[in-house]
């Protein structure tokens, strides 16, 4: 079994879009903007001054925000990781 991904630091880099570096040194991009676009418990982070505020966890399991109300909305570590790997891979088919 391997070890979970863990979070090291996340830059927002435009709103929606995260540069997340992972412990083991991997470097992703990851576009949430279809994730924020849906609203519900994602609708705050469609503001980019909220978004910019996004913490990782003490222990890099996972990154978040918090709304108005005091309520967390957070995204797990290692799906981070795998759409950040999807993301990459998408993008090398895309560049020519």
């Amino acid at each position: 079994m391997t070890d979970l991904p863990r979070i090291k630091t996340a830059e927002p880099i435009i709103p929606g879009v995260l540069k997340l570096v992972f412990l083991d040194g991997y470097e992703g991009v990851v576009d949430l903007r279809p994730l924020l676009s849906k609203g519900g418990v994602f609708s705050s982070l469609q503001d980019p001054a909220r978004f910019a505020r996004v913490k990782v966890d003490d222990f890099g399991h996972s990154v978040g925000w918090v709304d108005d109300d005091g309520y967390e909305v957070d995204l797990s570590a290692d799906g981070l990781r795998r759409d950040c790997e999807r993301q990459a891979e998408i993008h090398k088919l895309m560049v020519v």
